[in-house]
């Protein structure tokens, strides 16, 4: 019976370690309204008002085809110089494929962007990862991949 213990307690060990955690309701919808607000603030050419979605820390990793970024700011000097007209910004739509609770303190969510554009339409898929900070939900990572490039 003694060999079977450490089996049995790596079993629970990463069931629980890699387990969903349900979300409550509250937690989903004010990660839900954060998304829709930056999606009305991007399509209102604000771009400041867009990144009060993201943790304002040197912790925040944004990756996208030219590999990733590091920090607030220098997510938001990206998006400054990749979209810097509206023109470029066009109008943005996003649709929520999947929101999974990995603890109660963090969140991943995983949708499908479109921006409808004069220059050409761009879509694309992203996963964000959520982390609740003093009871408010931000984005710590996020990781979108483009159809084409912007």
């Amino acid at each position: 019976m003694k060999p079977f213990l450490p089996i049995i307690f790596i079993f629970f060990l990463n069931s629980n370690l890699f387990s969903q955690q349900k979300i409550n309701k509250q937690d989903s919808l004010a990660v839900l309204d954060i998304l829709y607000k930056q999606q009305d603030d991007w399509n209102k050419g604000d771009i400041d008002a867009f990144m009060e979605g993201y943790l304002k820390s040197n912790h925040l990793i944004f990756s996208g085809s030219n590999g990733p970024i590091y920090g607030w700011e220098a997510t938001r000097e990206r998006y400054l110089k990749t979209y810097s007209n509206r023109e470029k910004m066009g109008i943005l739509k996003f649709d929520i494929l999947n929101i999974i609770g990995l603890s109660q303190t963090v969140i991943q969510l995983q949708g499908k962007y479109n921006l409808t554009r004069t220059i050409g339409d761009a879509y694309g898929y992203f996963t964000l990862n959520w982390i609740k900070v003093k009871n408010q939900w931000y984005i710590i990572s996020d990781h979108t991949s483009s159809s084409q490039n912007n």
